[in-house]
């Protein structure tokens, strides 16, 4: 049996991989690990317990509460929420741990189980690992009686959460005259989003606001633009923002319907915090698989890119052992360091409008900073990936179309870590050049690295 964890918590179809009953065992598992529960001479801890709203997120909340209550642990349950707002409220009411239960951007028979460790940081390897360890191991004395965990209703906390990301731009200010469309992905956001910039004065028109418990994701939010793009134009819109089901990345469309992806997303506050003395050692962490015009455009301007390997736990990683202040990733995870432990959609759409209204530009203005460099992305199945680094014909043939593209592009090939397949990524001058030097690259890979 393969590692439990995945790169972003536990997650597989509900009822079928995510069963009510690895929930509740998953639970008391990370009490003790991340408590040290197990008896009733041990204090009383406190978990913070959130979800998107997944029909399946009804019973799995029951089952993770049902054990972490029973391993001792006072639970507050928040309700639905995004994601980043259980991680901000794992730390401001100064919980032990938080957990979230979302699959995030999949569709909607899924759903999944994350921690947040004391303070609001994802859990490390080692504490996963743990966690998983402890779920084959004998059963440990348990509380009873009075020692016995108690559950408490607060869904008002989320309001700490809307006032926190209100804050994080300063009591002066305003987006008054900005006229956003919010697509919430029928998810955790549909209420925390709208309130958050209207507060602030923007005007704002909701779509995909309504979550019934089947429609998150449906057609809709970050992982599907189309919708978004239609509607700001039809509202004659400034701009915008989708979200994703629990609202931990954000994706922009400006007043044109044109697509402002994630990295161009972080090129744009980058260069805010540049400008404003804000950006620790003039650095920026992005992915290998960032496009090439995001760390050519942040040369221009004297700033650094750090990169990593794929997955905002790679880019938290890096910022936390750096002590840089901004991170992310093209699909819209966004770590804005000063103001969360994890990426946050509705504060990065927050901050996005906010370097519109102070420097009165537009979006698409802004966005023009960095020029995408045509990306061309092949798949090949059915390979033995563990070999990709270690066969001569493939280094060579990565070595001779990294030549051939010099300055002007680039070339990775990227195990996938779920899949039997390696993803040839090819960035060029042109779209016609990019997709033949991924092709020949593929076709070596096919060939060189067969089961």
């Amino acid at each position: 049996m393969g590692r439990l964890f995945g790169t972003d918590g536990v997650r597989g179809v509900a009822n079928a991989d995510l069963t009510a009953e690895l929930a509740l065992d998953l639970s008391v598992a990370a009490a003790q690990v991340l408590t040290g529960t197990g008896t009733a001479a041990d204090s009383r801890p406190v978990a913070v317990v959130g979800r998107d709203p997944r029909a399946s997120g009804e019973f799995l909340e029951s089952a993770v509460v049902a054990g972490l209550a029973s391993a001792g642990i006072q639970v507050v349950r928040l309700g639905v929420l995004p994601t980043p707002a259980v991680a901000y409220l794992t730390g401001a009411t100064a919980a032990d741990f938080g957990v979230m239960i979302s699959a995030s951007h999949n569709p909607m028979p899924d759903n999944g189980i994350k921690f947040f460790a004391r303070g609001g940081a994802k859990l490390d390897d080692a504490l996963e690992d743990a966690i998983e360890a402890r779920l084959g191991a004998p059963a440990v004395s348990r509380p009873i009686g009075a020692a016995v965990g108690r559950v408490t209703e607060r869904p008002d906390l989320v309001d700490s959460y809307i006032e926190h990301l209100v804050g994080t731009v300063g009591a002066s200010a305003s987006l008054e005259g900005i006229r956003v469309v919010v697509d919430c992905a029928n998810g955790a956001a549909f209420r925390t989003a709208p309130e958050t910039y209207r507060r602030l004065g923007a005007e704002v028109s909701v779509i995909h606001g309504a979550p019934d418990g089947i429609n998150i994701n449906e057609g809709c939010g970050s992982t599907h633009m189309g919708a978004l793009q239609r509607t700001v134009l039809e509202y004659g819109a400034d701009l915008g923002i989708a979200l994703d089901g629990d609202a931990d990345r954000c994706l922009a469309v400006d007043s044109d319907g044109q697509l402002v992806d994630g990295d161009q997303i972080l090129a744009v506050l980058a260069l805010g915090m540049h400008a404003e003395g804000q950006l620790p050692s003039n650095t920026l962490v992005a992915t290998v698989m960032s496009n090439l015009g995001l760390t050519l455009a942040m040369n221009r301007h004297g700033i650094r890119v750090e990169q990593t390997k794929v997955g905002d736990r790679y880019v938290l990683e890096a910022m936390r052992a750096g002590g840089f202040g901004l991170g992310g990733e093209q699909s819209g995870h966004v770590v804005l360091a000063d103001h969360a432990t994890t990426g946050d959609g509705v504060l990065t759409g927050l901050h996005l409008m906010h370097r519109m209204a102070v420097t009165g530009s537009s979006l698409a203005e802004l966005a023009a900073v960095m020029e995408r460099l045509p990306q061309v992305l092949v798949n090949v199945p059915n390979v033995d990936k563990s070999r990709t680094d270690s066969v001569p014909a493939v280094r060579d043939a990565v070595a001779a179309a990294s030549a051939e593209l010099g300055e002007s592009g680039r070339v990775v090939l990227r195990p996938s870590g779920t899949e039997s397949l390696v993803r040839v990524m090819v960035e060029a001058p042109s779209v016609d050049q990019a997709q033949l030097v991924a092709e020949r690259l593929a076709e070596v890979v096919r060939t060189s690295l067969a089961i």
